[in-house]
């Protein structure tokens, strides 16, 4: 979704846009309003909710080496390399682990901009790709690459505030930081209920992905916060039913989604899984964070969240009802995050928008 705020300037800059995705992602994009081209297999998750597992680096590792550089990066590149054939751009843009984009940019000579993701920036760590991405360039023709200089030769455009990004792992020669923007449908409508809602509000949400692999934990979320003298706005995701939630305390509701750019102002604190959007989300508009992470970059956005004294962070497996319900109280009542959340919002507040992303892809093009 980062990609999209500067699609809709690049549109509003006069330029073509179209969105290769998956075929099942054809309607969403669709209704975001941009030109769809299907590509590859479907292999979206059946909307079946599993139970929590613990934290594990190594198979997260797996997952980015063997899932996204080695099997959809062979994918991404062939469809893309066919896709060209009839519908071929100036400009490549794409997220930083779309490594088969990167591929396919290089074979046919297009200059490419990679979007980051990752908020803290120490997830996708170029030793752990290098080996698939080395047999995906052999594969298709290319000279070896050991500094992995694909990942950041042309043009990266990060739209995260420096401050946030770990600084373990600076930032390239050619990356540019722009301000996130939130990507909301067209068609968003505003809940009426949305200005019924009272002081303190508590936002809770597990992410699009995320939601689906968290177990119990939104049961013993909403029990702790429920617990609360507070509002709580909860998001489940399309793939779960609110009902399944069971009864619900007091000043506790739960919707499948609600546009976050409408809610999150009426917001006093965020409670999420450390998702990268969820995250720089929340810090935009100034908000304090609880941070429950499940996986993927999630441990590294709460660590960086911790560090920067934005948040407090809590196990997935061992936090209870109890724990969750104190952690949101001590960061509500303790102003010492919220100041520390207003300082990272003001730094992307000044932060140069999507327009400038669109100046600089441009000059990518000639």
């Amino acid at each position: 979704m980062p990609l999209v705020p500067i699609a809709r300037a690049a549109e509003s800059a006069g330029h073509v846009v179209a969105v290769a995705g998956r075929p099942s992602h054809a309607a969403e994009i669709e209704a975001l309003g941009f030109t769809a081209l299907p590509i590859g297999s479907d292999a979206d998750s059946p909307g079946v909710r599993i139970p929590l597992r613990p934290l594990n680096p190594r198979r997260e590792d797996r997952v980015l080496r063997e899932g996204f550089a080695r099997r959809v990066g062979r994918e991404r590149a062939a469809a893309l390399l066919t896709l060209a054939d009839e519908w071929r751009p100036d400009v490549l843009v794409c997220d930083e682990t779309d490594f088969g984009a990167m591929i396919a940019a290089e074979r046919l000579e297009l200059p490419h901009a990679i979007v980051q993701v990752i908020a803290a920036g120490s997830f996708a760590r170029r030793p752990v790709v290098a080996g698939p991405l080395a047999d995906l360039r052999a594969a298709h023709g290319l000279p070896p690459d050991p500094d992995l200089e694909m990942l950041d030769r042309d043009l990266v455009l990060s739209p995260f505030p420096p401050s946030f990004r770990d600084p373990a792992f600076p930032a390239s020669a050619t990356t540019h930081a722009i301000r996130p923007a939130a990507p909301e449908p067209p068609d968003s409508t505003v809940p009426s209920w949305l200005d019924e809602l009272g002081t303190p509000t508590v936002y809770v949400t597990l992410g699009t992905v995320f939601n689906l692999e968290s177990g119990d934990l939104f049961e013993r979320v909403v029990a702790g916060v429920g617990a609360l003298p507070v509002e709580v706005v909860v998001t489940v995701g399309r793939h779960i039913d609110p009902a399944e939630l069971g009864p619900l305390p007091p000043r506790v509701r739960v919707e499948r989604y609600v546009p976050q750019a409408a809610l999150l102002p009426r917001c006093d604190l965020v409670l999420c899984h450390g998702g990268s959007g969820s995250v720089i989300g929340a810090l935009a508009h100034g908000l304090p964070l609880v941070v429950i992470p499940m996986g993927a970059d999630q441990p590294m956005n709460a660590a960086r969240c911790e560090a920067l004294g934005v948040g407090r962070v809590l196990d997935a497996l061992e936090a209870t009802p109890d724990d969750i319900g104190v952690a949101v109280s001590e960061v509500l009542h303790d102003p010492a995050y919220r100041l520390a959340a207003e300082r990272i919002r003001d730094d992307i507040a000044f932060l140069p928008g999507s327009a400038h992303a669109v100046t600089l892809l441009e000059g990518l093009s000639g």
